[in-house]
């Protein structure tokens, strides 16, 4: 197959931009328009989600199942718990897999890309049953909604939703002098509820002005006790079901007084105190700086030129936040077009990849959970605030590559019989592919040996 300067600019468009080339589609004739369009094309409920549930509905269920299972004693109570995490493990992978379905699907692989990038950003980890039940449905009520909106609006849509509040240990937090904390003393002085910095550490630390930028342990504190009252319905056995999962700004559990964070002082005192620090931190200079070096980093190089950050960072301010302009900035730098590929692609990034590669429709019998599971990457579970690592060291253990041989073979077994794996390579790569992957290819003793030797090549795991 021949290809033109333009076939390179468009398989970097398709692979490092999106989620991989579909063999039956064409690659775009004006690939940064082609990125661009996208936005105003983006649809933030696709069917593949029309069946999930809300949080208010999760929320409302989980807390009914445990009030139910604290009127139960012996073994009908260890056969229940059982059976209600096991449900709560059968929610979970179905979100994956509508996660994945509409990977497969989308026509607008760019702004699902940057939706995983977000979610990544703004990391929970399902490791129990309640973020197992809930880890899906924050990415599509907080992420999703707000991803062509403001900064500061994607920001509180995501520290308000019970999710984080639940992950981040926010929902109990209260401060020393509150109403709360005040009742509790005349009760029992040795048994005081207490504040809890989690959210206030990573709101600083990684979801908006980042580490190195010059807040103090101070800050974290202070702004955890302006946080306090932030919370939401529980999911316990003892809780309001009427309440369950959403957000709440219980007074009850609030610090008094103003707060000086950052050397600002902010006050009133009350739910909106916490709201006016959220304010600023989404448009401080620092979280330009922080948000911008990491979508240069994802979507550009792991280690991203100055120019490229300094590009990105000042539209982020100039705009006061508006993501579209940022992501026209990063589409539009020159640095993001380089021909050489410095990226690896993570295990989801690769898999998705792979089977938009082979044009698979849906999923079929694959089960996106345990694929992921096999790969290293299970999804929404890094196990950590700070998501999973966003460079090549990360992904490139021999172990890890092992896994994606295994599972590229057992792709291509199933790949369409038709196909010509030196056609397919041409086609999904463009002038990207190199005359040793192609030699290859073309050695290859059959056609599924053939496939599986293009998707585990160097060029392919590259984007």
């Amino acid at each position: 197959m021949g290809t033109t300067p333009t076939d390179a600019t468009a398989a970097i468009a398709v692979n490092r931009f999106g989620l991989g080339k579909r063999a039956s589609e064409p690659l775009p004739s004006d690939p940064q328009l082609w990125l661009l369009d996208q936005i105003g094309q983006y649809t933030a409920q696709p069917p593949a989600f029309a069946a999930m549930q809300a949080t208010r509905d999760i929320a409302t269920n989980y807390a009914n199942d445990r009030e139910k299972l604290q009127t139960l004693d012996g073994d009908a109570k260890i056969a229940l718990r059982q059976e209600l995490n096991k449900a709560a493990r059968l929610l979970y992978r179905s979100e994956i897999d509508a996660r994945g379905l509409n990977a497969l699907q989308t026509t607008t692989p760019f702004m699902e890309a940057l939706v995983h990038f977000w979610s990544n950003h703004f990391a929970v980890s399902a490791d129990n049953p309640p973020m197992l039940s809930l880890a899906g449905a924050f990415e599509r009520e907080a992420i999703r909604p707000h991803i062509t909106g403001r900064f500061a609006d994607l920001l509180f849509a995501v520290e308000q939703h019970p999710a984080m509040l639940i992950y981040l240990d926010q929902i109990r937090s209260a401060g020393p002098d509150s109403p709360l904390a005040n009742r509790a003393r005349k009760r029992n002085a040795d048994r005081l509820p207490g504040i809890n910095e989690n959210l206030a550490r990573e709101i600083m630390e990684l979801h908006t002005v980042g580490v190195g930028s010059g807040y103090t342990q101070k800050d974290v504190t202070e702004f955890a006790l302006a946080l306090t009252g932030w919370s939401a319905g529980g999911m316990g056995g003892k809780a309001d079901t009427s309440e369950a999962g959403i957000f709440q700004y219980r007074p009850g559990l609030h610090q008094p007084g103003d707060r000086l964070i950052r050397r600002r002082v902010y006050g009133p005192s009350g739910e909106d105190q916490a709201g006016a620090v959220l304010k600023d931190l989404a448009s401080d200079p620092a979280t330009a700086r922080h948000i911008a070096t990491k979508l240069c980093r994802h979507f550009i190089s792991d280690t991203p030129s100055k120019t490229a950050v300094d590009r990105v960072s000042k539209a982020f301010l100039t705009s006061g936040g508006d993501l579209p302009t940022v992501y026209r900035a990063l589409v539009e730098a020159p640095e993001a077009w380089a021909t050489q590929a410095s990226k690896i692609k993570t295990p989801w990034e690769w898999l998705v990849s792979a089977m938009r590669g082979l044009d698979y429709p849906d999923l079929g019998k694959a089960s996106f959970s345990n694929l992921l599971n096999q790969l290293g990457q299970p999804v929404w579970l890094p196990r950590s605030p700070a998501g999973y690592d966003d460079i090549a060291a990360s992904w490139l253990a021999p172990d890890a590559l092992v896994r994606r041989v295994e599972v590229s073979q057992r792709l291509a077994a199933k790949a369409d019989r038709s196909l010509k794996p030196d056609e397919l390579a041409s086609n999904l790569l463009g002038n990207t592919l190199t005359s040793t992957t192609a030699t290859e290819i073309n050695r290859a003793e059959s056609i599924q040996t053939g496939i599986a030797l293009l998707l585990v090549s160097p060029d392919f795991q590259r984007r």
